[in-house]
């Protein structure tokens, strides 16, 4: 198998389903001109069109790729959001790929898009986290983003989270203050997230300088009210632990800045999408 380059997520994903060749389609499938549609079979809200109409490209350049429902779009059973006309082995050839692609990043987008619904008429937004599969983190949190959520961090390269294993060692109030003060030296567009566990560390937390974000980790709903009363507005507040369906409600009715989910990269489940040849 002829290795690709690691950042072509699309390449890696062909490599590994075609590797030396498609066999059935060579051996199998007539050389002639078809026209398909990757369709819907259920209530969803599209993402990874893009990236599944640029497999068939990928696949064979001659193909011609139509988008008709483009990421972002909400889509009913039985919506196509891609058209595409070439040679019959081509279209068979990328359908598992572009499908692929189309399921899991419209699923991530679907579940965004209940979340960001339950919220409605709060100020409090939806965020993924960084519970990505592995060599995909770009892809989904643009799927979370056509789902109406808001990206966290990228990674850890582009803001600080300050966590309890960071802090497991006995950090003194004083040395937190002064590794805040020393990251904003060197990087000072950087932001500080602080998780905070209980309401005293809340309290501590306010009272320093150079903070952006309290995270107020797996508290109860009665907690996160104090914490937002104790704020008042000087930082951002993101509640995160035990979010689902069916508690965040509740928690963006405490008046938290931001809700971080993990589960809408780690279980969002595929939406049902289909190849049919026209």
């Amino acid at each position: 198998m002829k290795s690709v380059p690691a950042h072509d997520l699309i390449a890696i994903a062909l490599a590994e389903d075609i590797g030396s060749g498609d066999l059935t389609s060579e051996y199998f499938v007539e050389k002639r001109p078809a026209k398909a549609r990757l369709f819907c079979k259920e209530n969803a809200v599209a993402a990874g069109v893009e990236i599944a109409a640029d497999v068939f490209l990928r696949v064979d350049p001659s193909c011609r790729v139509t988008i008709t429902r483009s990421s972002g779009t909400l889509l009913n059973p039985g919506d196509t959001a891609i058209e595409v006309y070439g040679p019959l082995p081509s279209l068979l050839t990328s359908e598992r790929v572009a499908l692929n692609f189309l399921q899991h990043l419209s699923g991530i987008a679907t579940l965004t898009r209940q979340f960001v619904d339950a919220v409605s008429g709060t100020k409090a937004q939806i965020l993924d986290t960084r519970k990505t599969v592995p060599g995909l983190r770009l892809l989904e949190k643009a799927a979370v983003v056509a789902g109406g959520g808001i990206n966290h961090r990228m990674g850890l390269y582009d803001m600080v989270m300050v966590k309890d294993n960071h802090l497991a060692s006995g950090t003194s109030r004083i040395e937190l203050q002064n590794a805040i003060h020393k990251l904003h030296a060197k990087h000072p567009r950087v932001a500080v997230t602080l998780e905070a566990d209980t309401l005293e560390q809340v309290r501590m937390f306010l009272e320093m300088e150079g903070v952006h974000v309290i995270l107020l980790d797996n508290m109860k709903l009665e907690q996160m009210r104090e914490a937002v009363s104790l704020s008042a507005g000087r930082v951002l507040l993101e509640a995160s632990g035990g979010v689902n369906l069916k508690t965040v409600s509740a928690i963006a009715a405490t008046g938290v800045d931001r809700i971080s989910v993990g589960a809408l990269t780690h279980s969002a489940r595929a939406v049902d999408f289909s190849m049919e040849l026209l």
